[in-house]
């Protein structure tokens, strides 16, 4: 009887030691698994996409994934290049980046991507049609020459990424210093699909917009005399936001039918001219002001440091708090990647050389006069 007991309390014994050994190799399995396929090759984004070609080859970053939206066009390429490094290179998040191009584009990018420390990123490329916005842009000559196409692309965030339920858009002339996981992070209030950075927060605030002076408020974008605007109820001083950084809620945003309402909005533009006459910032930001008119959250300024591109803005912000922010906003007419930009220094840290010689920074030498 003794000899039967310790002959069970044996069988049972390897039976576990098998079922450890067994449950052991498939976690290697789904491990494996999981590094060669990081990105789902099953998503097929709108106007064509393609996943990238590197991406079976990295050390896979766990955890939910963070989408981030970006637009790259040609002349502005270096930038995205920049602004994507500083994301990646500052953060151990399951960073995916969706970057909305147009034709034209997709070899020189993919070519910076592959042949580069970038490489190893997570990314999908979308097409953009600019036959998309026929009839919501102005016949206006001199409005259709100032008009790119590619920054309406964060008007269509659940379009180009369908699967999230959260996702952040930003501007290809900006860098990020801080952990996107932490934007990523922000509360949104409930009801609310996105959230911006207010144009009266702290350092950021009273950007001087050439030609159109203090530019922080709506009346300096719409113009309040037309019907259509005076109908909506809207106070003209209340203050304006950047939609240069959006984190969105995109189960919000397409409850409410966002992108319609803002494409409804162009379209009225186009008949009645609503926008104000002194706009001197892109003609994105005005639908945007209309559709989250005080239903949208607010962004912690220290996330979206902007107006580096404008004139004085090395006398607006000393070094240390530069090198503080944890997002930097070049929105203006100087790029950091052109001569007369003030901490481009900056910017140059997170630049990768084109691998095709094409984009070239152009900096200012010794010898060079004002």
């Amino acid at each position: 009887m003794t000899l039967r007991r310790v002959n069970l309390v044996i069988l049972v014994l390897l039976a576990v030691a098998f079922l450890i050994i067994v449950e052991r190799n498939l976690l290697k399995l789904s491990d494996f698994l999981y590094r060669e396929n990081p990105v789902d090759a099953g998503v097929i984004l709108p106007f064509e996409s393609e996943l990238s070609p590197d991406a079976n080859l990295q050390l896979a970053r766990k955890g939910d994934e963070i989408p981030v939206l970006i637009t790259a066009s040609e002349d502005r390429l270096g930038a995205v290049v920049a602004a994507m490094n500083s994301v990646y290179q500052n953060s151990k998040a399951n960073v995916v980046f969706t970057i909305v191009t147009l034709n034209d584009t997709v070899d020189h990018l993919k070519t910076w991507l592959t042949k580069t420390k970038l490489k190893n990123i997570k990314y999908k490329i979308g097409i953009f049609k600019p036959e998309f916005l026929t009839g919501k842009i102005s016949k206006d000559p001199q409005t259709q020459a100032a008009t790119k196409p590619l920054t309406f692309a964060r008007f269509y965030l659940p379009v180009y990424i369908p699967e999230a339920e959260k996702a952040i858009y930003l501007d290809d002339d900006i860098i990020v210093q801080g952990d996107i996981q932490e934007l990523f992070e922000t509360n949104l209030k409930p009801g609310h699909a996105a959230a911006f950075s207010d144009d009266c927060d702290s350092a950021s605030s009273k950007g001087i917009i050439r030609g159109a002076g203090t530019q922080n408020n709506y009346i300096g974008f719409l113009d309040f005399k037309k019907e259509p605007i005076k109908k909506l109820g809207m106070r003209a001083t209340t203050c304006s936001f950047n939609p240069g950084v959006i984190i969105a809620n995109l189960t919000e945003w397409k409850n409410q039918n966002v992108t319609h309402q803002l494409e409804h909005w162009m379209e009225l533009n186009t008949q009645e001219d609503l926008y104000s006459k002194t706009l001197a910032e892109s003609i994105t930001t005005p639908p945007l002001l209309i559709v989250f008119y005080k239903r949208h959250s607010t962004i912690d300024p220290m996330w979206h440091v902007r107006h580096l591109g404008n004139t004085g803005a090395g006398n607006r912000y000393s070094l240390q708090f530069v090198k503080a922010a944890k997002l930097l906003h070049w929105n203006g007419h100087y790029k950091p990647w052109g001569r007369a930009s003030s901490f481009s220094d900056v910017w140059d840290k997170w630049f990768i050389p084109d691998p095709t010689g094409k984009f070239h920074p152009v900096r200012r030498h010794a010898g060079d006069k004002d």
